[in-house]
């Protein structure tokens, strides 16, 4: 029978004793473990902010400590090989990139770095099949299709090229563009295949709402003979209309999206009184909330507020608010939204940090798309 107010065992107390101990030990355990991740977060940040900076050196510096700490750490890994491979210390970069691959051997991003420091090497045979391993590993890697183009183009693999520069382009657009004036298509540009990606450029330059010859020489960086040309192709395959607007006492031609073009991104209709007016489809009826999301969510992230961020970005993805928008008119960009959304959740403010300048060029560039959208509208 136990006595209410017996004196405990010595067994009794040796193993509350042994328990406290325990205890205490494994607190401490934890409190380190947590002081350890948080010093290596902070040299990993204080690397970032002077490869900011363009103190890679330092940068450099700092990224090999946090790696004493976790020497398995993919990020620092990355930051590191990239430091390296902008001072042109290539063999210590392919080192770096080696590790991850080590790590991950799928890591997209890693065999199209690696791709660009044998292209830097001037060794395009290696570099084509880095970057066809960060296709394998994800075939929806634009960068690595547009790369792999001009790694084909170097080795007079034209067909080859055309192929993957076209992927590339259907990937993400505005690769088209890009191509125009990247040297290393130069063994490509004769070829008609090249010419249709001339036209898709000046198609998506008047669609974007540049009108004018010189406007759309000045948008796409084509030479003023190939956009001519591009345009007279566009005209032929009625893609594209061509009005005059009088200019002084000169008149100039100006070029439309034909009717059965305009229709998918908007078309105007003649109002009671003659007026113009935009019918727009029903995804960008609502851009204006969408523009007003993009304002929040560039606050939020200036802050460096990751809870925040992560609640506007429900804007952006909930097709019950903006993400049918989004899906419609920036499928890339809901896509990548949805993924810097996990990687929040997992990592908070600290993403945010590495991430900023990123996200605002990503948010800027739509605000811009849908800024001449609206504009359009009230014209």
């Amino acid at each position: 029978m136990k006595r209410p107010f017996g004196r405990k065992s010595k067994d009794k107390e040796k193993l509350e004793v042994t328990d406290k101990v325990k205890s205490k030990e494994n607190k401490k355990e934890e409190t380190s473990l947590v002081d350890v991740d948080f010093q290596r977060k902070r040299l990993y940040k204080k690397g970032v902010n002077r490869m900011a900076d363009e103190k890679l050196e330092e940068a450099i510096v700092y990224f090999q400590q946090a790696l004493r700490i976790d020497p398995d750490n993919v990020e620092t890994l990355l930051k590191l090989g990239y430091a390296r491979f902008h001072l042109d210390d290539h063999g210590e970069a392919l080192k770096v990139y080696d590790r991850v691959l080590d790590i991950d051997v799928t890591n997209p991003e890693v065999w199209n770095l690696k791709g660009l420091v044998h292209y830097e090497q001037k060794n395009y045979a290696k570099a084509l099949d880095a970057v066809e391993k960060s296709i394998e590993s994800d075939p929806t890697y634009g960068m690595a299709w547009y790369n792999k183009a001009c790694f084909l183009s170097l080795l007079n693999q034209v067909p080859e090229s055309l192929e993957s520069l076209k992927r590339s382009i259907e990937i993400d657009v505005k690769n088209a563009r890009k191509s125009i004036r990247d040297k290393d298509f130069v063994n490509v540009r004769i070829e008609e295949g090249f010419k249709r990606i001339e036209e898709l450029v000046v198609l998506e330059s008047v669609r974007q709402g540049y009108h004018t010859l010189g406007s759309i020489v000045w948008t796409t960086f084509l030479d003023k003979a190939d956009a001519e040309s591009a345009l007279r192709k566009l005209l032929e395959k009625g893609l594209l209309i061509q009005n005059e607007k009088r200019d002084g006492l000169s008149k100039i031609p100006i070029y439309d999206l034909a009717p059965n073009i305009e229709e998918k991104i908007g078309k105007q209709k003649k109002g009671l009184f003659g007026i113009t007016k935009k019918t727009l489809p029903r995804p960008i009826k609502n851009l204006k909330e969408l523009s007003q999301s993009i304002q929040s969510v560039k606050e939020a992230i200036e802050e460096e507020n990751a809870e925040k961020t992560i609640e506007i970005f429900e804007d952006f993805i909930d097709t019950a608010k903006s993400g049918e928008e989004m899906i419609e008119n920036f499928f890339e960009q809901h896509r990548e939204i949805r993924l810097w959304k996990i990687r929040l959740k997992d990592r908070g403010d600290d993403y945010i940090v590495e991430n900023k300048e990123k996200m605002l060029m990503l948010f800027d560039n739509i605000e811009v798309t849908i800024t001449k959208k609206l504009r359009n509208e009230i014209s």
